[in-house]
């Protein structure tokens, strides 16, 4: 008899959906982060694996800017209705009308640091100890400092010197009322993994993600997407150009790359030519070496 072959991306998933089960068997409320870009999807295909064919243990959100991409945000409605899951929004508008949220001065700021305050506030509201999100160890220095379970405390901070062992696959759930746990299934996981299980598992993703024509402007070396809430400065000049996005978020932040791929194949070559992370492509990840893990700090994502 033929032995099997356990890909990566074989251990990178049952790792995943490990970890998905001890969330459910160890927290009475966890909940999914999802926000239609790719790795909140594959997170979606793993609880598929992990649950189905029972509804899912937990309920989505989304904590929306306010500032997505209207691809996205179709996207994300669309796959929700199709898996007949729970999803909850909250906005940041929402957030700022309540008084729970400042809106920054200027006129092209970035609402991601508004988004903490909206989310801590969901987690509350629902009681939730447990939220699963799509990041990964990749991404950025501070994100490699985590480890599956990330421990919060009841302020919604996280501390890197907090972190819990996680020896032989052993994790700490205890927590106290109000603290609560982030975690990561895919912190072993690297970009191309996530196209390479997008394309393994024939997973559809928001169409800007693919190459198409678009009117943009350059700023400070990225090219940022034209639109009224971006208002163009001494200098800039709206081109139009092939380009797609390699993470999607607050269109005030969010970066677009040059670039002529129009199948996952082609996105899987490009992303393993690469030699600039996706974070890169992130305009609020330039204001300091330090930008990301100050907004964990105080409980982002």
């Amino acid at each position: 008899m033929d032995s099997y072959y356990l890909s990566h991306l074989d251990a990178l998933e049952a790792e995943a959906i490990y970890v998905m089960r001890e969330v459910a068997a160890e927290f009475e409320r966890p909940v999914l982060l999802f926000s239609g870009g790719k790795d909140s999807i594959c997170l979606l295909r793993l609880a598929e694996k992990a649950f189905r064919p029972a509804h899912f243990p937990f309920p989505l959100l989304h904590i929306d800017t306010g500032h997505n991409f209207a691809e996205v945000i179709e996207f994300r409605d669309r796959r929700v209705k199709a898996l007949g899951e729970r999803l909850i929004v909250r906005t940041v508008d929402d957030a700022i009308d309540a008084g729970i949220a400042t809106e920054p001065g200027g006129t092209d700021k970035s609402r991601n640091w508004l988004q903490i305050p909206t989310l801590l506030h969901a987690l509350e509201e629902f009681k939730f100890d447990a939220a699963f999100g799509g990041a990964r160890r990749d991404e950025e220095k501070s994100r490699a400092k985590e480890r599956f379970f990330s421990f919060r405390d009841e302020f919604g901070q996280w501390d890197p010197r907090s972190q819990r062992p996680e020896l032989w696959s052993v994790y700490n759930t205890r927590i106290h009322p109000g603290e609560h746990i982030r975690v990561f299934p895919l912190s072993n996981w690297t970009e191309l993994d996530v196209w390479q299980y997008i394309a393994r598992e024939k997973l559809e993703i928001p169409s800007i993600y693919f190459s198409h024509r678009r009117e943009v402007f350059q700023r400070d070396g990225l090219w940022m997407s034209a639109c009224e809430l971006l208002p163009l400065k001494r200098g800039e000049v709206i081109e139009t150009r092939s380009i797609r996005f390699r993470t999607v978020g607050d269109i005030l932040c969010t970066a677009a790359i040059e670039s002529s791929c129009s199948t996952v194949q082609e996105i899987i070559g490009e992303v393993a030519a690469l030699k600039v992370t996706e974070r890169g492509a992130r305009a609020d990840d330039q204001v300091s070496e330090t930008s990301m893990e100050d907004r964990k700090r105080e409980g982002y994502f």
